[in-house]
């Protein structure tokens, strides 16, 4: 077999147009989201009902967002292993692939059928193990929801095979289109429920969304000519093999990050009620700027870091992750001092109505705060990691990152325990182990190429200093503001965000230029270019 001809379909999009849209559409999904985490919030507060909700989610959440999203290991192994087995993008799937998708399909649906078996089982005792510090009622409300949330698990692994098949056969907006649909059916089932004092009916759209991505790609695949033979012949096909290869590694990886919301979870469960609930929002308020942020210049740069390293081309390498990593610097200082001031302005906004109170509004503005310290090592990390996995190298961010839970359970314990710092000890620690990350990777990846951090972090020094006196200026902008303004709710905040914003760009951008700092004459330069046109 060879592989794919993707010139041969003209009916799919170009890679740079799929590449736009895929952008697009990620945004539009995160949006969406944006609005799902909007009505809980609206409904359910942080309360004792949503942290029950939250803590039962992490569980299946691992597989349908960790393992079975796109770029998890079940999308990226398929494409990998299925796209050397098509000829041609307009033929049908030939025998061998079809058994190999079925035996692909059938150990993967049994797999997950046994874990979520098991989760239903055992759903209380797992719950008491991560929530120990918790009242019982949370357990009790937690363990009910996982119960209900169970399928998800085994709907992950097949949404997974499926997203791979999919890209495989160059079908970009269908899976990229698939998880707005369960944020879709958790909004309408939440906003049309009454007096859902238990959150059943949060746990069940859950459930009913995951079935429903699964029902939305099944007859695309059913088209391509996939059809499912049950068989567990899975020591005769060496492709399988090559599947579960590509899998083992790919799947601890993922499955690190989770350890360490697990972490978090067994400690926030002794906290006050909400706390859980209030660190689940501050992430994606933070994951919305910053997530953006470094997909759109790490995305590009990775197939440039690879093709870089294939030619030993180590000058360009340097060159592009300095030119690359200081743009993110410079993006990134501005979010700190924006979070920062107008961070609990934004979230008042954007979450405080219904059931979410204000003392709901400063817990996630609490671990909002101290989240934001992660911002640049969180850039450095992802930009560095990028360059690891360009030499072929998975193994050392895994066990850097690996060796990192030890150093999550410790900073917990220190701040939260001994220094008593609560929701802002958890996101701290968070920003802590980010830190220590970047810079055992930093270091370690000379091993495979001197790198030149010295410009790059004076220019780094530099925007520091560029960033304090804009805190600063923005900082006695919002005293004065608070002071003398005055304003219905809402517009209060809304017009505080924008004249901050503001404020904070044309000060941070003009002192960059004073010192002559070339991503902003860069971004001066564009901007008065497109207002000439």
């Amino acid at each position: 077999m060879t592989a794919a001809t993707y010139g041969d379909d003209d009916k799919t999009p170009s890679l740079l147009k799929a590449a736009w849209l895929i952008a697009v559409v990620t945004i539009f999904s995160k949006l969406i989201g944006f609005i799902r985490d909007v009505v809980i919030a609206n409904y359910y507060g942080a309360s004792m009902v949503s942290d029950a909700y939250f803590y039962a989610y992490q569980i299946p959440a691992l597989s349908i967002i960790l393992l079975g999203g796109v770029g998890g290991p079940f999308h990226s192994a398929t494409v990998a292993v299925f796209s050397k087995l098509i000829p041609s993008l307009k033929d049908k799937p030939s025998e061998e692939l079809n058994k190999l998708y079925s035996t692909f399909m059938t150990t993967t649906i049994l797999f997950f059928t046994i874990l979520a078996v098991l989760c239903f089982l055992f759903a209380p005792q797992i719950m008491g193990v991560i929530a120990s510090g918790g009242d019982p009622q949370l357990i009790e409300l937690a363990a009910g929801h996982l119960k209900i949330m169970a399928p998800v698990l085994i709907i992950g692994g097949i949404v997974g095979i499926y997203y791979g098949i999919l890209v495989t056969y160059r079908y970009f907006m269908l899976p990229n289109l698939s998880p707005i649909i369960m944020s879709l059916v958790i909004i309408a089932m939440v906003m049309c429920a009454r007096n859902d004092n238990t959150g059943a009916i949060l746990a069940w759209a859950t459930t009913i969304g995951a079935v429903c991505q699964w029902v939305m790609q099944y007859p695309k695949i059913r088209q391509l000519g996939f059809k499912l033979k049950p068989n567990l012949d899975v020591f005769n096909n060496v492709e399988y093999k090559n599947i579960c290869e590509l899998l083992f590694p790919a799947v601890l990886s993922s499955t690190v990050g989770q350890v360490h919301i697990y972490v978090d979870m067994f400690f926030a469960s002794a906290l006050r009620e909400g706390a859980w609930t209030a660190i689940g929002y501050a992430n994606r308020v933070f994951q919305f700027p910053v997530g953006i942020l470094v997909t759109a210049f790490l995305v590009p740069l990775f197939p440039i870091f690879a093709r870089l390293v294939a030619d030993k081309d180590y000058d360009g390498i340097r060159k592009y992750f300095n030119k690359g990593v200081g743009v993110l610097f410079f993006g990134a200082i501005p979010i700190i001092i924006g979070i920062l001031v107008v961070g609990l302005d934004g979230v008042r906004v954007v979450f405080e109505r219904g059931e979410f109170d204000a003392h709901a509004t400063f817990m996630v503005t609490e671990a909002l705060w101290f989240l934001s310290f992660s911002i640049i090592p969180y850039v450095f990390r992802d930009s560095i990691t990028r360059v690891y996995y360009s030499f072929n190298d998975s193994a050392t961010p895994f066990i850097v990152a690996f060796s990192s839970i030890v150093l999550k359970v410790f900073f917990n314990i220190l701040l939260i325990n001994k220094l008593h710092m609560g929701i802002g000890g958890i996101t701290l620690s968070t920003s802590f182990v980010t830190l220590f990350n970047a810079v055992v990777l930093g270091l370690f990846i000379s091993r495979k190429i001197k790198m030149d951090y010295k410009s790059l972090f004076i220019n780094l020094l530099k925007m520091c200093a560029a960033g304090f006196v804009t805190l600063v200026v923005c900082g006695l902008l919002s005293v004065g503001y608070d002071k003398f303004v005055e304003l219905p709710k809402y517009a209060f905040e809304l017009v505080k965000i924008c004249l901050v914003g503001i404020v904070c760009l044309a000060v941070y951008v003009e002192l960059n230029l004073l010192m002559k700092m070339e991503y902003a004459e860069e971004l001066f330069e564009r901007l008065a270019a497109r207002f000439k046109k």
